[in-house]
């Protein structure tokens, strides 16, 4: 049975446990999440010593992991068996330990929960534990095993996301926290949530997490940011932008260079989509993660200050200072020559063919 994580959250809730969880997929947050539920509740404490069990993947088998399974609690109702990092078992997917694991999956010990923790990737659907797990129309997967995978985060989701996260915290967060926490962050769900939990302990009654709060408890100073080097560009302040960018060169730990061009890429990569698309609908704003105004205000600027053209040729200029900060044709430059270079060449328009030599 193929089950999304709020599905399982709410049967977990229930205390309604499945004999067999394979919990798969790129984003690692709702495996953590669900396995770490298990492992605390299935069983209570003090039955735990003798019928709970985690394995590492690079450290057992499939025959060891069988061997865990098939065993019958001891004086509980239940024993529980975790595989971490199952992707690092080397016969999962083998042939010669195949009959033994279908065996199981097709049959498994109701008094036993097991779970694989399978990360950063999926099993492949054409070999015979994709196929079986995953079931079809044909042949539904077995009874009592529940496949669930947890997919990265779209960045026009990343935002929403967030939201809920914090309502179902009973708390609230305004959109401009919000939108630079999902720039700032981006889709890393387990560092997301990680950051917003420390901002509800510090939280004062009644208030919101704002602006103010994550740059305090994010460690992004207010003024110098990408975000007011970003607005600095837009609004064509040279002397705000240089000044930010000796800010970034002085405290370079704290402004690394990759994160910060590729925020910048994402600014000038939707303003290009909206040189094609000048009246966007609501719907083409959601597409893009533009969900709040003040988000939008930025780009319909941008608009106006930069043409299609010098728009295209910037995002050509972003990707030439990421190939230099991997070391292609950089030269000895630093990481803060590299972007005081690509912030010069945003703010005065040198033909592309002048930089690049085509």
């Amino acid at each position: 049975m193929t089950l999304t994580p709020d599905e399982i959250l709410k049967q977990l809730q229930q205390r309604q446990f499945a004999p067999v969880y394979f919990l798969q997929g790129e984003e690692p947050y709702y495996i953590d999440l669900l396995a770490d539920l298990l492992e605390k509740h299935v069983l209570p404490e003090h039955d735990k010593g003798f019928n709970q069990v985690v394995l590492y993947g690079k450290d057992t088998d499939v025959a060891g992991i069988l061997g865990q399974a098939k065993r019958f609690p001891m004086m509980a109702e239940r024993s529980v068996v975790i595989v971490k990092e199952a992707q690092a078992v080397a016969d999962l997917e083998a042939e010669k330990s195949w009959p033994f694991l279908e065996a199981y999956l097709r049959n498994p010990l109701q008094s036993t929960v097991l779970v694989f923790c399978y990360k950063h990737k999926t099993l492949d659907a054409r070999k015979k534990l994709g196929k079986l797990l995953a079931g079809d129309k044909k042949e539904p997967a077995p009874a009592g095993t529940v496949l669930m995978t947890s997919k990265k985060l779209y960045d026009n989701q990343v935002a929403p996301w967030l939201s809920t996260y914090v309502r179902s915290k009973n708390q609230q967060i305004t959109p401009q926290a919000t939108v630079m926490l999902a720039e700032y962050i981006g889709g890393e769900l387990g560092r997301l949530t990680n950051e917003v939990d420390k901002m509800l302990i510090n939280l004062l009654p009644g208030h919101s997490i704002d602006e103010d709060l994550v740059q305090r408890m994010v460690g992004i100073s207010k003024e110098y940011n990408i975000f007011e080097l970003q607005s600095a560009l837009v609004r064509r302040d040279v002397l705000k932008a240089n000044r930010i960018l000796l800010y970034f060169e002085a405290n370079p730990k704290n402004n690394p260079l990759i994160p910060n061009l590729t925020l910048l890429f994402n600014y000038f990569s939707r303003l290009l989509a909206l040189h094609q698309n000048p009246n966007p609908s609501e719907a083409d704003w959601l597409k893009m993660g533009l969900r709040f105004p003040i988000q939008r205000k930025d780009y319909q600027t941008g608009l106006k200050v930069f043409d299609f053209h010098r728009t295209r040729d910037i995002v050509h200029l972003i990707r030439r200072a990421d190939a230099q900060s991997k070391g292609i044709d950089s030269g000895s430059m630093t990481d803060g020559e590299i972007l005081r270079e690509l912030i010069w060449l945003i703010i005065h328009p040198v033909p592309l063919h002048a930089v690049v030599g085509q």
